[in-house]
């Protein structure tokens, strides 16, 4: 029987995908291996009901440039006692190939051990997948996908800002980025959006949804008092994740609520929900703005991979079947700015509980403090103009807001779009 590497897919989708599976099959092929491509994660994998497809080089060609995944995807997780070997010996499996992100590496982990306990030799390599840029990556390279993703929206953010000082409204988008802002982040750079906020930059206050509105009020009244009446702001979801249930259950809007008694945010719009708020407090300060929601998820996730993650996936592809060569197992395949193949074995990043630490904005580097430097908002020198709107400035300060030091902030003035 002809040796076989099956690849499976799990978690959300990410540009790149295909590319990734695309390349690991041509070079296994290439080698005289039959690659089994498996549906749905790791979610029949132990039942008997496994659903394949069998790649050759005509399937794996077609798909290299393609977005979404070729291979359906499950979040399903196996517990341990779920495990089997039948697949795996029944096919003469020799490599497992997850796509994925920590949670999909850490199940594959946990099947190797398993399997080598029942005596099947098994390599297992797993390749990064996010678009949200968070896992901690040597040279600082992107996870593929992130870098596609960005582009989508970046065209999306431009649209909306172009239609801001068309109608002279203001836009409230949420962006994905579920523990860590660099997506919502970037895409406010390159739109040069008057204002971003993502979960890193209360690293010193902690985050709650009224010191988030006060912000973009603190962007809506600068844009004002300079004669501006439009602007975008663009917040990371993330800030959801880490904000106390009550909060959430107090802010004055319905949620549904899962058997834990926590509010389901996969089922509402996180723009909206921030829009409203904004809303209902410039109601209250007696200023008139229009504001609008929205949100940029799932636009992002199965666009067609740009240049970058084409090269990126390629190299990533044909690192799995170098590092398989070399007898690595339980490990992430990464690369360098330099094209060099790097194993990240799991037992050197992950922490106590075994999970992987998410790779956060660092707000404190030059890029970081070049943009955030450049937000258009509240600051000192505008309280005299911003009492014609709000009878307490510093109120919503951008600086006192998030309890920065003064002393260290380089204020500029924005050059606002023409």
């Amino acid at each position: 029987m002809k040796k076989s590497i099956v690849l499976l897919c799990a978690g959300g989708p990410a540009p790149g995908i295909n590319t990734v599976i695309s390349t690991i099959s041509k070079v296994f092929l290439k080698d005289d291996y039959k690659v089994i491509g498996l549906h749905d994660g790791y979610k029949n994998l132990f039942n008997g009901k496994a659903e394949t497809v069998n790649i050759d080089f005509h399937y794996a060609d077609r798909i290299f440039p393609r977005g979404g995944s070729t291979l359906r995807m499950s979040r399903y997780k196996p517990n341990d006692s779920e495990f089997s070997a039948d697949f795996f010996v029944e096919n003469n499996v020799k490599l497992l190939v997850t796509i994925g992100g920590d949670d999909t590496a850490t199940t594959s982990n946990r099947l190797a051990k398993f399997l080598e306990e029942n005596n099947v030799k098994i390599q297992n390599i797993h390749v990064p997948k996010t678009i949200d840029n968070d896992i901690p990556l040597p040279d600082m390279m992107p996870t593929f996908g992130f870098n596609s993703a960005k582009d989508a929206g970046v065209h999306i953010g431009n649209t909306i800002y172009e239609d801001s000082r068309t109608s002279g409204n203001w836009f409230v988008i949420a962006s994905m980025g579920r523990s860590a802002g660099h997506l919502a982040f970037e895409i406010g750079a390159s739109c040069h959006f008057p204002l971003i906020i993502i979960p890193e930059m209360f690293n010193k206050t902690k985050i709650t949804l009224s010191k988030v509105v006060s912000l973009i009020i603190s962007s809506m009244v600068k844009r004002k008092i300079d004669n501006i009446e439009h602007g975008v702001v663009i917040i990371s979801e993330g800030i959801f994740h880490v904000l106390d249930d009550e909060e959430i259950k107090n802010c004055g809007i319905t949620f549904t609520y899962d058997a834990h008694g926590h509010p389901e945010l996969g089922n509402v719009s996180k723009a909206h929900i921030i829009n409203v708020l904004v809303q209902r407090k410039l109601k209250e300060l007696d200023i008139v703005i229009k504001s609008r929601p929205v949100e940029l998820g799932y636009e992002l996730r199965c666009c067609r991979p740009v240049a970058y993650d084409l090269t990126l996936c390629t190299i990533l592809g044909m690192g799995v079947k170098k590092l398989y060569e070399q007898g690595q197992k339980n490990c992430i395949v990464s690369t360098t700015r330099n094209a060099e193949i790097i194993p990240i074995f799991m037992k050197d990043i992950e922490d106590e509980s075994g999970k992987i630490p998410p790779r956060l904005v660092d707000v404190n580097t030059e890029f970081s403090r070049l943009i955030l430097s450049d937000m258009h908002v509240l600051t000192l020198k505008d309280y005299e103009k911003a009492k014609a709107y709000l009878s307490i400035p510093e109120a919503y300060d951008f600086y006192r807001v998030l309890e920065w030091d003064y002393s260290s902030a380089k204020l500029r003035p924005m050059s606002s779009k023409a």
